[in-house]
């Protein structure tokens, strides 16, 4: 099996030189939408994701998340999201995913030509913000009921408006989220994908309800109400639009 397999199958696609690159302490994240048509192509590509992807993702220690929208265009769709622990260490999975004969036994079952599982595949990179540079997986221990998360990307008008805008979630607004029970699961500025320059956290929260209740908190916060009134801190000047997607995690997602 041609080793590219794994990057395919990853959403890392087209990275081998960004692979080269020192190891660096902060985490890469893998975006990987699998865009279907209802019926087979939904079962088949989850089957290939709890079987076959999982199980790898798990012998090579990687954390992987996979959900489906609550809320959001071109459903049906499955997102898978893969927390790599650097840029080499993309390029050692890389390799261990093209040795791995289970793997690449299931990969080739799913890829049929002629019948694809999917309509489109789209892939994004994520490199994770310096203070917080590793996935917050929220404790599953006691629930029984999984969560739902909240997928946020917020585009900027310019490269350093984006830096800026960072910089206020690293110094205060990521702070309020904590406070106010919004759990942040991972922040990360985009490297790859559409919509450049950007970034994307993603928070969970217990259920819809309690969603709408934390972020009727945060707009009242007199903290955030000084932090966003900061002169050079405003949304007009440093958020030019943002899109949000409600998803609920597949039952055996790791990130649930």
């Amino acid at each position: 099996m041609n080793r590219r397999t794994f990057m395919t199958a990853s959403a890392t696609a087209g990275l081998s030189a960004a692979a080269a690159e020192p190891a660096l302490k902060n985490t890469v994240y893998g975006l990987l939408y699998f865009y279907m048509r209802n019926g087979t192509q939904v079962e088949r590509t989850t089957a290939y994701l709890r079987d076959v992807y999982l199980p790898a993702a798990k012998r090579h220690g990687i954390t992987a998340g996979f959900f489906s929208p609550v809320v959001g265009e071109h459903a049906p769709y499955i997102l898978s999201l893969a927390a790599y622990p650097s840029w080499s260490g993309i390029e050692k999975l890389h390799f261990e995913f093209a040795e791995d004969k289970d793997f690449q036994e299931g990969w080739d079952a799913y890829n049929v030509i002629g019948d694809p599982a999917y309509e489109r595949m789209e892939g994004i990179l994520l490199y994770a913000f310096d203070k917080f540079p590793v996935i917050d997986v929220p404790p599953t221990e006691g629930r029984a009921a999984a969560r739902i998360f909240e997928l946020r990307t917020y585009e900027s008008p310019s490269e350093k408006a984006l830096a800026r805008k960072i910089k206020m979630f690293e110094d205060g607004e990521a702070a309020i989220f904590k406070r106010l029970g919004m759990a942040p699961v991972l922040f990360g500025r985009n490297i790859s994908g559409p919509r450049l320059p950007c970034l994307t956290y993603m928070l969970s929260f217990d259920d819809l309800a309690a969603r709408d209740r934390l972020w009727k908190a945060f707009s009242a916060d007199p903290e955030w109400q000084k932090l966003r009134a900061t002169p050079g801190l405003g949304d007009a000047e440093l958020v030019s639009n943002i899109h949000n997607t409600i998803l609920r995690p597949l039952p055996f997602s790791m990130v649930r």
